[in-house]
């Protein structure tokens, strides 16, 4: 895994490098994190001439806005995406125009430039489909639920999942601090909470031994991550039925969150907060638009 330095934070969003015969990569996040992707590359000893695949879980900006921008330097690669999602990477206008709704006036930090993909590198991938990397097969799982447009990827291998946003987020920058921390994310404008409810169920039918968050990390307890995430999205869903607005919401949340890690013993200093202070009122967005379909 690269650290890609996602909106300047370290272990925020990471990309997954198959070494293999044929070799592929999980995830790009957006054009300035890749630099970064590059200098792992190079650093494994990789040449992005080498790259055959460039998978993305689904294009939210954060996991696929670098992929026409990094496929520039790949001239040798396709992008897999989910079949909802090829023409948005084809054309994405739509795409962000619907992230400066969400980002303001950070979106050109956040994400620019946003290059469009050649409509004849882009393999769309049907659920159930397979990707023989030589010596390692991967299975794409449709899992709806954080956006129609995602899937999972199965890889019998390591008998691991890469979950994409699916299954929650992993906050590193605790868990590396032995405390185990993870939460749905529920941004807008897709969210579904029973389709992610039943996204989660058809990942851990694999009984994987391993999941691999794209916010970030790999987990060797699954059972134990996707609880405390299904435990935080009932207790999401409840407190946003007792709000009126996005702000309301998010500052619940975040002091709900804060209460349970202060719990733990994480001082008020700690630096996950940042994070969360980024993720709560996006994370609020989605679920006050969900209440309001």
């Amino acid at each position: 895994m690269v650290d890609l330095h996602d909106s300047g934070f370290t272990k925020r969003t990471g990309s997954y490098i198959f070494h293999e015969s044929k070799k592929a990569i999980i995830e790009t996040s957006a054009s300035p994190s890749i630099p970064y992707l590059l200098e792992g590359l190079k650093e494994l000893d990789i040449s992005p001439k080498e790259i055959e695949y460039i998978i993305v879980t689904h294009i939210h900006l954060d996991h696929s806005g670098g992929a026409g921008l990094f496929l520039t330097s790949c001239p040798n690669a396709k992008i897999i995406v989910h079949p909802k999602g090829a023409r948005h990477l084809a054309d994405p206008s739509r795409l962000i125009a619907s992230a400066k709704t969400v980002y303001g006036e950070r979106f050109d930090e956040l994400f620019d430039p946003i290059l469009p993909v050649p409509a004849e590198r882009i393999i769309e991938m049907e659920d159930g489909g397979t990707l023989d990397l030589g010596g390692r097969s991967l299975t794409f799982i449709h899992t709806p639920g954080h956006a129609n447009h995602h899937f999972s990827i199965y890889d019998k291998k390591s008998n691991g999942v890469f979950t994409g946003d699916t299954a929650g987020i992993r906050y590193a920058q605790l868990v590396d601090e032995g405390e185990d921390f993870y939460l749905p994310t529920t941004s807008p404008n897709q969210f579904n909470p029973d389709e992610m409810k039943k996204s989660i169920e058809t990942i851990m039918a694999y009984q994987p031994d391993r999941i691999y968050f794209g916010h970030y990390g790999m987990t060797e307890n699954p059972k134990q991550a996707i609880q405390m995430v299904l435990e935080w999205l009932d207790l999401f869903i409840e407190t946003a039925q007792e709000c009126q607005s996005v702000n309301e919401l998010s500052e619940k949340l975040a002091g709900k969150i804060k209460q349970y890690l202060s719990s733990k013993g994480v001082p008020e200093s700690h630096p996950v907060y940042e994070i969360i202070k980024v993720d709560m009122p996006v994370c609020a967005q989605g679920i006050m638009l969900y209440l309001q379909k």
